[in-house]
């Protein structure tokens, strides 16, 4: 038996839309800037990949650097929804696949007892009771009481959905052997009612923070992007469309200042997401220059350790001069 697909997932297309698929790796990478995400060709390149082969794609690499957000901007440049499933110790196939409504079920068992009691008292024989039991039985796991959990509702979704797999390393190994089966051939298996079928394959991505090392099996199933930080100009270009009215030259400081802090022995390096607080605050504190006792003041929007603050405290004067000089070649305005 395969299930129908879900009527009500999927992106606001209508029924039957062709799905708006990138005639290239160029095309795609316009899209996700349009869609405010600066990407670079090679992670462009394995997106396009994935969605033309209909492979998942696994992406690797620091906590902040956009591996989430890119899931929202594929989204977006395809016309499609993301379906999150966020991962977590202890996640099991309930909460990612489905589920059966059991509080639903006991109101209907409420409902239907005296009905089934006056079936059985009218049988004309015990195997007709049995049979009047059984059909009351099998109504119980029905599409009526089942709760659709992300995986799930991405393989019914009636149009083509991005299905964001997060943080999939914080997941228990056991968790990655039942996700072969989704990734493999797009479907899984509801003992009470069947094989659910993919109405379309879900681009699928993976984000790890490499908690721990990923199982090979899962690996293979999978293409691979690694998402660095990005190179000083990238970053810029970030930060001038997050804050469009942020000055070129402070642009650049602050993009140096962070990727000195990125060269230091930290124990967790400032994000993409970081630079851009840093950039907000210091234009909310109306500062127009990086000096050490600005960045004194406003380290706590980079630094989240108190030893990591305290390294880079001692540091200061060298990390101020470093982003003065980035600026000098860059208009104030």
């Amino acid at each position: 038996m395969t299930l129908p697909p879900d009527h009500d997932g999927g992106a606001p297309a209508a029924r039957g839309a062709r799905d708006d698929t990138p005639a290239s790796a160029d095309e795609l990478d316009a899209r996700l800037a349009a869609a405010r995400y600066i990407s670079d060709p090679t992670t462009s390149l394995a997106l396009w990949l994935a969605l033309r082969m209909h492979r998942p794609l696994l992406l690797e690499g620091p906590a902040g650097v956009g591996k989430t957000d890119l899931a929202r901007a594929a989204a977006e440049a395809l016309g499609r929804k993301v379906i999150r499933l966020q991962c977590y110790e202890g996640l099991d196939e309930a909460k990612a696949l489905y589920e059966w409504d059991y509080a639903k079920q006991m109101l209907y068992t409420q409902l239907l007892r005296d009905a089934v009691a006056k079936e059985i008292a009218g049988a004309a024989s015990l195997s007709e009771a049995a049979r009047a039991i059984a059909g009351s039985e099998a109504s119980f796991f029905s599409e009526h009481f089942l709760i659709a959990r992300p995986l799930l509702a991405a393989l019914r979704s009636a149009a083509p959905v991005v299905l964001l797999i997060d943080e999939v390393d914080r997941a228990d190994p056991e968790f990655e052997a039942f996700l072969l089966e989704v990734l493999s051939e797009m479907q899984v298996t509801i003992p009470e009612l069947g094989t659910v079928r993919a109405a379309h394959p879900p681009l699928v991505l993976l984000t790890t923070n490499a908690t721990r090392e990923m199982t090979e099996a899962l690996r293979r199933r999978c293409l691979h992007a690694f998402l660095d930080y990005p190179p000083p100009s990238r970053e810029v270009a970030i930060l001038k469309i997050a804050l469009p009215g942020i000055e070129p030259r402070l642009a650049a400081q602050i993009v140096a200042f962070v990727g000195a802090l990125r060269a230091m022995d930290l124990r967790k390096s400032p994000a993409i997401s970081e630079t851009i607080d840093w950039a907000r605050a210091l234009l909310l504190l109306g500062k127009r220059a990086i000096t050490p006792e600005v960045a004194r003041d406003t380290l706590g929007v980079l630094l989240k350790h108190q030893g990591d603050r305290g390294d880079a405290e001692a540091k200061l004067g060298a990390l101020a001069r470093a982003a003065e000089q980035a600026g000098a070649g860059e208009p104030a305005t």
